[in-house]
């Protein structure tokens, strides 16, 4: 039976999409068989898909959409034939996304270096809360060395754990989404936090 990580923050611009991304093909690459669920309206995810699909030629991973009330029997029927469903969820806290985080068994909340980014994390962390789920805070678009950052990084760790694991403000990121791609898979900085953050998310999965 596969694993499904909720990557969820009301906040919009948070890098939910990226995130999701990041951890799929990272997933992908270690040979896990990854799917992705895509339950936000405005469909970045799924046009990143086909980008991905229209550059390779073929998809090394499975995708699928659902409306709020279908995401659990998508999770569910995902579950059977992949190791990691990855669900992205629309930039918002309210009823719609309690399905999902229902599903969750690791719920992913990226936050990005201000504390505006942190306090927008009260909600999910509430429903959370409510579903008995498990939540990581990742630390998302970080500036990295400046004080303000790691202001954050510590206040953050007064409301949730929070992973070790960093992406920091890289043009890698935004470049390769629209691509079809991810950053790890280039080189650089950029590859080796997915990568450091993938193996991270991996060892909470099996705690």
């Amino acid at each position: 039976m596969g694993k499904v990580i909720t990557v969820a923050q009301q906040k919009g611009g948070a890098g939910k999409t990226t995130l999701a991304v990041t951890l799929a093909v990272s997933f992908v690459q270690r040979g896990l068989r990854v799917a992705l669920l895509d339950s936000d309206p405005q469909g970045s995810l799924g046009r990143w898909f086909m980008t991905r699909v229209e550059r390779n030629g073929s998809a090394d991973l499975e995708f699928s959409t659902a409306s709020a009330w279908g995401v659990g029997y998508e999770c569910k029927k995902l579950r059977q034939t992949h190791d990691i469903v990855i669900v992205d969820t629309p930039p918002k806290v309210d009823s719609d996304l309690r399905p999902a985080l229902r599903e969750a068994d690791l719920v992913l909340i990226p936050v990005a270096g201000s504390h505006v980014d942190l306090w927008a994390t009260d909600g999910v962390l509430d429903l959370v809360a409510r579903e008995s789920t498990r939540a990581l805070i990742v630390m998302n678009r970080m500036t990295t060395g400046t004080r303000l950052a790691e202001e954050v990084a510590l206040a953050a760790g007064d409301v949730a754990q929070v992973a070790e694991s960093r992406l920091a403000n890289r043009v890698a990121f935004a470049q390769t989404l629209g691509q079809g791609l991810s950053a790890v898979e280039g080189r650089g900085p950029a590859a080796a936090e997915c990568r450091a953050l993938a193996a991270e998310v991996l060892a909470v999965l099996e705690e």
